[in-house]
């Protein structure tokens, strides 16, 4: 097919980029379960063979710790693309299901057909990860891709631009470099499925694009995650866990506890071992600490040092050092902090940790419900009851009981938002059934009539209809 492209840059329209991925996918190759396994294959390769250099990618656009971004970005990815591959082959077998007994003798089946040709719009804050593990996800599925890196992480995005074509089909995988331009110009054409990953500003745009074309979306987004700790909790466990999740990635992370609610009987406490924790993860100068990362850009810096300065809050129990300049925040843990604090209104997404004391786990209850509904909630507690019943109480898109963040290892679990935090979920069987149409059939025997549904009618035929049906 002719591809058209623009003579001053040498670049493919997004237009020319759909129509020859479409052609790709009505060849019918992509449904091919070896050609699914090869582009499965070849996407392990290139996180292996390129470890390094995606490595320095991400500590280049954002001073990522060499451990910190193999663990995020390269070995989580690459297990989730075993377990497809492993996998897929059993999920795409047709799916007998049973017959209402008046149509007994038929077949009914639920077939798995892949949905087309999808594009997957990823962030910045795991810019590997985040393109790799849906577009492995929708290639399992039987799908051709346009994936659409992050222009804030130009190393990481320019490497995969390299890479990506190399190893899997280009012609069923487009990379589409660039800013929100390109953006805008990949919404503009006709998708069968997008995933997108971000704010809620962006995902409504998004969704309204999509919406022109009846396209079905999947938004992966934020919001302010809460930590529940009651006055049971075992406290060295909670710091120690919820430090790690809340200051890997510098707290560039859409599940990272963005606040914690603490039982007022062992808020104090629980500051103290929150600080002293930080101070064992990354010394007296967490600046000079190669375990720390950055901000992604001055930006993001100077609104950070904004909700700080806003106030709000009785006392910083570590941290508080801003340079926008180096794109730097320290490891901040906050104590006594209102609930109309800046830190308070918005989605955090940085090193900054808020610590509110509640009378009780109902107070705590009644204010997550009070919010929109958080894509994780996390609660620490002794009692199972008492975790059970935060459980039932409140909602979120998926949540963890005396951890944080680890459930979005475990590919058995769906991952995903709900209301503002988004709709949609993958990661192993959920990612290939989010890119895949699962169409009921029915086989009928040619000598199986029913007349009695047949015209003309007659009381007789209603019936005996009305006691069949």
């Amino acid at each position: 097919m002719a591809i058209t492209e623009d003579r001053a840059t040498g670049t493919r329209s997004s237009e020319a980029i759909v129509a020859a991925l479409r052609a790709t996918f009505a060849s019918g190759r992509t449904k091919d379960m070896a050609w699914r396994r090869q582009q499965l294959d070849g996407l392990e390769r290139m996180l292996e063979v390129h470890e390094a250099a995606l490595l320095d990618a991400l500590a280049e656009d954002l001073g990522r710790p060499r451990f910190e971004g193999w663990m995020a970005d390269i070995r989580v990815t690459a297990k989730d693309i075993a377990d497809l591959r492993r996998n897929m082959s059993r999920w795409a077998r047709d799916e007998r299901v049973s017959p209402p007994w008046q149509l007994l003798l038929t077949k009914t089946k639920i077939v798995r057909e892949p949905l087309g040709v999808v594009l997957v719009i990823a962030p910045w804050n795991y810019p590997i990860a985040l393109v790799v593990a849906p577009l492995a996800a929708a290639l399992a599925a039987g799908n051709a891709a346009v994936v659409k890196p992050s222009e804030l992480t130009p190393t990481v995005s320019g490497a995969l631009a390299e890479y990506l074509p190399r190893y899997v089909d280009p012609e069923a995988v487009a990379v589409v470099e660039g800013g929100v331009a390109e953006t805008q110009a990949l919404l503009r054409e006709r998708f069968d499925h997008i995933l997108y990953t971000g704010n809620g500003t962006v995902g409504r745009v998004v969704a309204e694009a999509a919406a022109r074309h009846l396209t079905p979306v999947t938004l992966e987004l934020g919001g302010k995650s809460p930590v529940i700790v009651d006055k049971d909790a075992n406290l060295d466990s909670a710091a120690r866990r919820i430090v790690w999740g809340k200051f890997v990635n510098a707290g560039q992370t859409c599940i990272a506890p963005d606040y914690i609610l603490a039982h007022e009987d062992v808020h104090d406490e629980l500051v103290d071992k929150l600080a002293a924790v930080v101070r064992d993860h990354f010394g007296d100068d967490p600046r000079s600490s190669e375990s720390f990362g950055r901000i992604v850009n001055e930006r993001h810096a100077r609104r950070l040092l904004g909700l700080l300065e806003a106030g709000g809050f009785k006392a910083v129990a570590c941290g508080g050092t801003v340079d926008v300049d180096a794109r730097y925040v320290a490891p901040t843990v906050l104590a006594g902090v209102d609930v109309d604090a800046a830190v308070m209104g918005e989605e955090i997404f940085g090193p900054i940790l808020p610590v509110l004391p509640v009378a009780d786990v109902d107070e705590a209850i009644a204010y997550v419900n009070g919010h929109d509904k958080p894509l994780a909630l996390y609660v620490f507690s002794s009692s199972s009851r008492t975790a059970d019943a935060v459980l039932r109480r409140t909602s979120s898109g998926g949540a963890c009981v005396n951890e944080v963040m680890s459930h979005v290892l475990a590919p058995a679990l769906p991952f995903g938002g709900v209301g503002p935090s988004g709709f949609g979920a993958y990661h192993g069987r959920w990612g290939f059934e989010q890119f895949s149409h699962r169409k009921g059939v029915m086989v009928r025997p040619t000598w199986m009539e029913l007349p009695i549904l047949y015209p003309p009618y007659t009381e007789l035929k209603e019936r005996i209809t009305r006691r069949l049906f």
